[in-house]
């Protein structure tokens, strides 16, 4: 009876009209894959700017690097379209991936963060099979619930070169109670939903939780979250960028709110910075050359 009480509360959002990177001018491959439970993913691939200033610095004649978007709950890769013209006018390819049960890609009975991270897994597939790009120069970037899926993955895959979260909840054992606690519910109906919740999705909220999975990450990721965010509490962000040490990088956005990603706007040269950096080719030191014999 919880289980399906809870999978009507969280159930998933119903298919709307979606934006189209023609929407705004951008040339688009529309892509499909396949998610671990054999599901049909769609997303779209955007390739860089062929004149943009840095192509060929990041491409060095070679494969180029590229960024995965990952969107949040209830929303789609459509909605992250407004940061293609940027990214791809950087010299970065760019991959925006529908998630199971969202925008274009077919449904799902429940999804959860493991599951997103399933599917980010599927494009990181999907992007290391192409011939035109480096197997490992690749960038996640996530929102909400698909930032804690990219931190899940670039915790158990060493090749992924670079991360940004954006919104991400800090565990979501205490995003849940806060939820149940919003509507007063007893605390005894709190312990058995989120003991149903573990059940039904699998797997321990403290096996994927992103303030345990971004210590895990090698590579450098940046935190973003919004002041104002109403949803998730920028407390969360400043823990996270405690838990993740020093290769993270903690940037709080006055103005920005959970779902307003356009709060974000400001900040998208930093990121893009932060990917450029990541994304370069791995130069090798230059060797010490032998002193010339004396004469």
């Amino acid at each position: 009876m919880l289980r399906r009480l809870l999978l009507r509360l969280y159930r998933l959002p119903e298919r709307r009209l979606l934006p189209h990177p023609a929407d705004l001018d951008l040339t688009a491959q529309d892509v499909e894959l396949l998610a671990a439970d054999g599901t049909r993913l769609r997303g779209w691939y955007v390739p860089a700017d062929p004149d943009a200033a840095g192509t060929t610095e990041l491409a060095e004649d070679g494969p180029h690097p590229a960024v995965i978007m990952m969107h949040g709950w209830a929303s789609s890769g459509g909605d992250l379209l407004p940061a293609a013209p940027h990214v791809v006018g950087a010299g970065l390819p760019m991959l925006l991936l529908d998630a199971r049960g969202h925008g274009r890609s077919d449904a799902a009975d429940f999804m959860s963060m493991p599951r997103f991270a399933e599917d980010v897994e599927a494009a990181v597939r999907w992007l290391r099979s192409h011939p035109d790009i480096d197997p490992d120069r690749i960038a996640l970037v996530g929102h909400s619930v698909g930032a804690g899926a990219c931190l899940l993955v670039a915790s158990r895959d060493p090749r992924i070169a670079a991360v940004v979260s954006i919104a991400s909840m800090a565990h979501p054992r205490e995003m849940i109670g806060r939820t149940f606690r919003r509507h007063r519910a007893p605390r005894w109906l709190i312990r058995a939903a989120l003991r149903t919740i573990e059940r039904t999705i699998g797997h321990r909220f403290d096996d994927f939780a992103p303030l345990h999975t971004i210590g895990r990450v090698a590579a450098p990721v940046l935190v973003l979250h919004g002041r104002d965010d109403r949803t998730v509490p920028p407390s969360d962000a400043v823990r996270l960028a405690e838990a993740g040490g020093s290769s993270t990088t903690l940037r709080l956005v006055s103005g920005a709110d959970h779902h307003d990603l356009d709060g974000f706007v400001p900040v998208i040269d930093e990121v893009l910075a932060h990917l450029r950096m990541a994304l370069s080719p791995v130069r090798a030191p230059a060797r010490e050359q032998p002193p010339e014999p004396r004469r």
